[in-house]
């Protein structure tokens, strides 16, 4: 898709400006900065999350089969881009470990009239029916990392962790009725990390999560990339904007949920963020 291809182009960008800014103050040779997010034992922010979304969902019936592959927003028009409420913590519980937590929610919905028949899980949605179609996702990151190298001004660690990702999905037509299913998925991860001081009040961090797991009659995908550039304006008050991507893909064959959800976001982030 274009606009995936986009987002790449964005990607590398910004890490091409994330290793030019991190290198810049060891090529200055400056003053070791003293920034307060590289020490601070607890960081707390709260903005939104702007990403641009695609979503494939697929849910099957145990008597009617495999049912239809569903763009939610080209097919059944969810907006493919809105604002989501976003919280990040973060706690170093010793010099070197940290704990972190990451969580946003995107709830849309759309309303769509069919074109042709289509099967979603038990039920049938005729042609010229109206259809109204919900898609809410709530994602919850934590993991618990290790700074290998770890000075006053630059951090590079490892990482455990989990990405939940809680999933309701909802279909009501005019003619046939409701059908729908929820899914939590908690999928656990591998993290690299980084964060390293510009100056005394800027910085910059970088995380990659990835992990996929098999267990039938299960299966879990998850890769995710965050970017932060941060300035703490005072002491404990500071101001970050960034970027995500998060791809998930769950596939089951039976069980509470039957079928298969793809999402991918990619968008900016900004948030207030106070550290103590």
């Amino acid at each position: 898709m274009k606009t995936f291809r986009q987002v790449e182009n964005l990607t590398v960008s910004f890490l091409i400006a994330y290793c030019t800014l991190a290198c810049a103050p060891v090529l200055a040779e400056d003053v070791i900065p003293d920034n307060p997010v590289l020490k601070d034992k607890f960081f707390i922010g709260i903005g939104g999350y702007l990403p641009t979304s695609s979503t494939d969902v697929r849910l099957d019936s145990a008597t009617l089969g495999v049912g239809a592959n569903l763009n939610m927003e080209d097919t059944l028009g969810l907006d493919e881009r809105k604002l989501a409420p976003e919280f990040l913590a973060r706690w170093r519980f010793t010099e070197r470990w940290r704990m972190e937590m990451e969580y946003f929610q995107l709830d849309r919905s759309g309303t769509r009239t069919l074109s042709g028949a289509i099967q979603i899980g038990d039920k049938v949605y005729s042609a010229n029916e109206d259809l109204q179609s919900e898609f809410n996702i709530a994602v919850t990151r934590i993991s618990v990392g290790y700074s290998f190298f770890k000075t006053a001004d630059k951090e590079l660690g490892i990482g455990i962790g989990m990405h939940v990702a809680e999933i309701e999905t909802r279909f009501n037509g005019s003619l046939v009725g409701e059908e729908g299913s929820d899914a939590t998925a908690p999928l656990p991860v591998l993290s690299l990390y980084s964060q390293f001081a510009l100056t005394d009040k800027w910085s910059v961090g970088a995380r990659f999560d990835r992990f996929a797991l098999e267990v039938n009659p299960y299966r879990g995908d998850i890769t995710s990339v965050g970017l932060d550039l941060q300035y703490q304006a005072f002491r404990h008050i500071g101001f970050g904007i960034g970027f995500r991507t998060l791809d998930v893909e769950l596939e089951a064959e039976e069980g509470d949920f039957r079928g298969k959800i793809e999402s991918r976001f990619s968008g900016p982030i900004f948030y207030m963020n106070a550290s103590f």
